[in-house]
């Protein structure tokens, strides 16, 4: 299994990115693909959430209506669109497996780290002010 993200840089504030997460070596239309970031001195965070079978997202409240997040299974290719970045939104972004999950479970537990397995090295995206 690996996942190699693309797509970070410097930007400004009010700019946009759109970040790749390509998946090599497994079946990766079987997966759940979360998107998570780590920024300096906090913990990892997830960010969004697509599920498999009806692409069911899932964001997290400080990103729902900038961030779109969307998959091609025939590229095994994951992307999360950002728009409106702010300088909050510096981190180390990264995306990762997981299993399937509800609607209920995503709206009381969040994305959660320890929700999903495998890793990509991750990609740095910094707003500038």
């Amino acid at each position: 299994v690996q996942l190699v993200e693309s797509g970070g840089g410097l930007i400004h504030t009010g700019g946009f990115l759109r970040l790749s997460c390509a998946a090599f070596g497994f079946a990766f239309n079987y997966f759940a693909i979360g998107w998570f970031r780590h920024a300096p001195g906090k913990e990892r965070e997830g960010v969004s959430y697509i599920g498999t079978s009806d692409g069911s997202t899932y964001y997290a409240d400080h990103v729902k209506g900038r961030f779109t997040i969307s998959r091609d299974n025939a590229k095994n290719t994951v992307y999360l669109q950002m728009n409106r970045l702010k300088p909050e939104d510096t981190a180390v972004y990264y995306c990762a497996t997981g299993r399937e999950r509800g609607g209920n479970y995503l709206r009381v537990k969040g994305v959660r780290v320890n929700d999903f397995d495998s890793w990509g090295q991750g990609t740095q995206v910094t707003v500038s002010s």
